[in-house]
């Protein structure tokens, strides 16, 4: 049999002489051993592979449940900025029906302790219930605010109903024309035929003048809207008030008018001050009443009482 040996980089070839039945056993024994060797070199690369695969597959579980959670966090901000909004909406819906209820129990004259939207509600009782037994889905609880936004657009109907009923009837009170159109002064001038201070000639005067001091206030005396407010040939600057079923007013010869066109306007609310402006002599406010139209004697209005 011959061997082959390397010694420092050098083949040492050799022959032994062995009786055939000596060396097949060993021939044998380095066959199995080389088959165990390719064997066992087959079997480690089949278990890196299987690591790998199963490393991969580690990888793509997690970068799906990534991916997951990502998408419920985007679900849970949409949730919440959708929740946000409707709290606001809610929260504009009661403070719109506060407004109403109070200028309803302003009206009513209900005691302002007794109907104070502004405290909060004092609350009690035992608990009944944990908080888990109130827990509720998403989709419930917007089906729930919306709901609750039903019930208040209707409460704010019912209460604005309720305040047209009572404004009504202060609207009655207030646009019933009566009283002077100034703070303090005097009358000066009668409704009626008169001497023209310009011409000194007979002239109907178709109001009431009111003398006094230049800036006091020239008041309305009734609510109404403001049909006229700037200057008008004769009266100066002119304030016009509809009060309604067919009764205007008119405030002549202001220094300064502090109403508009539009404006709407209560009684006794300063719509001028006092001056000259126009055909004048002196700081007065010249004061009209018309009925359908036509002037007729304001006296009876100055003197008359509100209901």
């Amino acid at each position: 049999m011959s061997l082959t040996l390397i010694y420092k980089g050098k083949n040492v070839s050799f022959k032994v002489k062995m009786p055939k039945a000596q060396w097949l056993p060993i021939a044998a024994i380095f066959l199995i051993a080389t088959v165990w060797f390719i064997s066992s070199s087959l079997i480690n690369n089949n278990d890196t592979d299987h690591v790998r695969e199963q490393l991969l597959l580690a990888q793509k579980e997690y970068s799906d449940e990534k991916q997951q959670l990502m998408g419920l966090k985007r679900q849970a901000e949409h949730q919440l900025s959708a929740l946000t909004l409707k709290l606001g909406e809610i929260k504009g819906q009661v403070n719109r029906l506060d407004a109403v209820a109070s200028r309803v129990a302003t009206q009513a004259n209900i005691p302002a302790e007794e109907f104070n939207f502004d405290l909060e509600s004092s609350v009690g009782g035992p608990n009944s219930e944990t908080a888990s037994d109130v827990m509720t889905s998403v989709d419930g609880l917007f089906s729930e605010m919306e709901e609750m936004l039903v019930k208040l657009d209707g409460q704010e109907r019912r209460m604005a109903v309720l305040e047209s009923i009572l404004m009504n009837t202060h609207i009655e009170e207030e646009i019933f024309v009566s009283g002077r159109p100034i703070k303090s002064g005097w009358l000066s001038s009668y409704f009626g035929v008169r001497k023209d201070p310009f011409t000194s000639m007979p002239a109907m005067h178709k109001g009431l003048d009111f003398a006094g001091d230049e800036d006091a206030d020239v008041v309305a005396t009734g609510a109404g809207v403001v049909t006229w407010a700037d200057s008008r040939f004769g009266y100066g600057n002119l304030v016009e008030i509809d009060h309604g079923d067919g009764v205007v007013t008119r405030y002549g010869h202001n220094k300064s008018l502090l109403v508009s066109v539009g404006d709407i306007v209560t009684k006794g609310q300063t719509v001028g001050k006092m001056g000259s402006t126009g055909r004048s002599t002196g700081p007065h406010v010249h004061y009209e009443v018309l009925k359908r139209g036509k002037q007729i004697d304001p006296l009876p209005y100055v003197y008359r009482k509100a209901d």
